[in-house]
C-alpha cells in the first residue's frame, strides 16, 4: 500500500527476477481496473458456458495455464479498483491455491505469489510517516480497508501487508542519478558521448518530485529540464560524437558544458 510510483509494482517485478532468470515468462500483471463491473468479471476467470467468450477463457487462468504449476508472480494491480464479486472469486484462490475457471477446470496455482497493489490510504500513510507504528495501523489503515473491502474473510486470507512510505530526500536524489545513469549509457554506447552532472544539478531534479505521481515525476524531470536540453542543442549542430557534456547549475537553471574533440558530425538523438 502507498502513492502511486512508489515502487509498489517495481518490487513485484524484482521478486520475480529472483524466483526465475526469464522474469518475462515469471510475471504477470493483470490490471484490475479492467473488472470493474460486475459483468466483466467473467473476464478474470472465463465466462460460462453459452456466454460470449466462452472459449477464451480468462485472463488469469489462461495465464496460470500457461505457467504450468512453476513459480511465478501474479500482480494484481490496484485491487480497489475491481468488483466486490472479484473478491469473492480471490477467497478460493488465496485459501486453497486452485481456481475453477468459466469451463469447470481446476487451475493449480498453489507455486504462484499474489502480489496485490492498492493506492488506498495513500494521503493517510504520507501524513503519517514519521509517526507509523502498529497503533496506526489499527485505528486507521485497517478501518479504511475493512470499509472498503467489507468482508475480513478476504483480508484474513492475505499473508502481508507491506506499507510504501514517501520518499525521502536521500530517495529522490538516487533516483536522480539511476536516471542520468540510464542516458548517461545510452549516449556512451551509441555516440561514444561523456555526459557528467554536479551533486547541485541531482538536488535540483529532485525538487520535481510530485507525491501523486512517485518516481514517474523524477523521470519526467529529467526528461523536461536535460534530455530536452541535450536534444536542443544536437538540432543545433552544438554537439556530435565523441563531446564530453558536464552538465551544472547556473543561476537555478541547467546548463550545459560541452566540450568538443572533432569537427560536427551530427547524428540523431537516442
Amino acid at each position: 500500500m502507498g502513492s502511486s510510483g512508489i515502487g509498489k509494482t517495481e518490487l513485484a517485478k524484482q521478486l520475480a527476477k529472483s524466483l526465475q532468470k526469464d522474469s518475462s515468462k515469471g510475471f504477470v500483471r493483470i490490471d484490475m481496473s479492467e473488472f470493474q463491473s460486475k459483468h466483466e468479471v467473467a473476464k478474470f476467470i472465463g465466462s460460462p458456458p453459452g456466454y460470449i467468450g466462452h472459449e477464451e477463457g480468462g485472463q488469469l487462468t489462461e495465464k496460470l495455464k500457461q505457467s504450468r504449476g512453476e513459480n511465478i508472480v501474479v500482480l494484481l494491480d490496484e485491487v480497489e479498483k475491481a468488483h466486490p464479486d472479484v473478491f469473492t472469486v480471490m477467497l478460493q484462490l488465496f485459501d486453497e491455491g486452485r481456481l475453477t475457471d468459466g469451463k469447470g477446470a481446476t487451475v493449480e496455482c498453489k507455486n504462484a505469489i499474489f502480489v496485490l497493489t492498492s493506492n488506498l490510504a495513500q494521503q493517510e500513510i504520507a501524513e503519517e510517516a514519521n509517526f507509523f507504528g502498529e497503533e496506526f495501523i489499527n485505528s486507521t489503515i485497517y478501518p479504511i480497508l475493512r470499509g472498503y473491502f467489507r468482508r475480513d474473510e478476504f483480508l484474513g486470507r492475505i499473508d502481508e501487508i507491506l506499507f510504501f512510505m514517501p520518499f525521502t530526500k536521500n530517495d529522490l536524489e538516487l533516483i536522480v542519478e539511476k536516471e542520468l545513469n540510464k542516458w548517461a549509457q545510452k549516449a556512451e554506447s551509441r555516440h561514444q558521448m561523456k555526459i557528467e552532472w554536479t551533486p547541485e544539478v541531482k538536488q535540483m531534479l529532485a525538487k520535481g518530485y510530485n507525491i501523486h505521481y512517485g518516481a514517474r515525476s523524477i523521470k519526467h524531470e529529467v526528461e523536461k529540464q536535460v534530455i530536452n536540453k541535450l536534444a536542443h542543442a544536437n538540432e543545433y549542430d552544438q554537439l556530435k560524437q565523441g563531446d564530453h557534456v558536464l552538465i551544472t547549475l547556473d543561476n537555478g537553471e541547467i546548463k550545459l558544458n560541452i566540450t568538443s574533440k572533432e569537427p560536427t558530425k551530427r547524428f540523431g538523438w537516442f
